[in-house]
């Protein structure tokens, strides 16, 4: 009966709410803890009250996990209760006044213009892949969309004439981003030759970046590339990330001047509280120059 109901709410994260995936299978995993521990102690979704979830929540701080799986757990089962609420399945949360704690805020680590350059430098231009490596590494440094973002673009997601892309993001909402003149270039060059080289004889796709075998790129398959990249342009691979292009695009834009709600809006950040994160790192980088370089620093 629990698992029927935990079914359902995550068809309901789907379907009415867009959630990715990724987001919904971390969510039946926590889930599925709950139900487990509860069905343990003789008790179902429905029947479990604020104790039995007190317990659970004791359960999984003794069970050495970290605050931010924890907060994902508390966050998925109070869903689940308040997708019970809406239902009327229930008519009371057993969630009710259980905090979720607070994250420590971590910086996000970014390059310098001089290391994005070089990494911008590195691939082969004179093979399709890697003109289609050097296609997308400017796009995704110059439009700042997610590293999921980027290899889910489709051709008609790409508009050359007014240089903007459209981005489908967290949700399933789209938004328009720039693309920048040195990224049009290198887009329109891929393009018009080594995508249609990669695609030649395979079934067409729509997919904007395909890969040897003329099928989309995957997220797996364009982080091997980067890290690989970062190798080779001397680049420490602890400091390459799965974001780390995102979190380049707006610091570097915000360090020159540029509006914060206009990263915002290009960022795809529903609160104006994640983009504000890159004002707090572009303190710190002004900081250590102003250190390094003012007499009385």
């Amino acid at each position: 009966m629990s698992t029927d109901i935990v079914k359902r709410y995550l068809e309901h994260l789907v379907v009415e709410r867009g959630l990715s995936a990724n987001t919904v299978y971390a969510y039946k995993r926590d889930l599925d803890k709950l139900t487990a521990f509860l069905e343990k102690n003789g008790a179902t979704v429905k029947e479990a009250q604020r104790n039995d979830i007190s317990a659970f929540l004791l359960f999984l701080k003794e069970s050495g996990l970290s605050v931010k799986s924890y907060s994902r757990t508390l966050v998925a089962t109070r869903g689940l209760y308040r997708f019970l609420l809406i239902t009327k399945e229930l008519t009371e949360s057993p969630c009710a006044n259980i905090d979720i704690p607070k994250l420590p805020k971590h910086l996000p680590q970014v390059l310098s213009v001089n290391e994005v350059d070089r990494l911008l430098n590195i691939p082969d231009i004179s093979t399709p892949t890697g003109l289609r490596n050097k296609a997308m590494i400017e796009l995704l440094y110059a439009t700042g969309v997610r590293v999921s973002e980027l290899v889910t673009l489709k051709v008609a997601s790409i508009d050359l004439q007014r240089g903007l892309i459209t981005a489908l993001g967290k949700g399933s909402k789209e938004r328009l981003v720039p693309m920048g003149e040195s990224a049009m270039l290198w887009v329109k060059r891929y393009m018009d030759s080594a995508r249609k080289e990669l695609g030649s004889g395979k079934r067409a796709s729509n997919d904007l970046f395909l890969t040897s075998r003329g099928s989309g790129m995957t997220r797996q398959n364009y982080w091997v590339i980067l890290k690989k990249m970062a190798l080779v342009a001397g680049i420490e691979t602890r400091k390459i990330k799965p974001h780390i292009l995102r979190h380049c695009f707006a610091t570097h834009l915000l360090e020159r001047g540029a509006d914060l709600r206009i990263v915002q809006a290009m960022l795809g950040h529903a609160d104006i509280s994640s983009t504000q994160i890159y004002t707090h790192v572009t303190t710190e980088r002004l900081k250590a120059v102003h250190k390094k370089n003012h007499p009385r620093g």
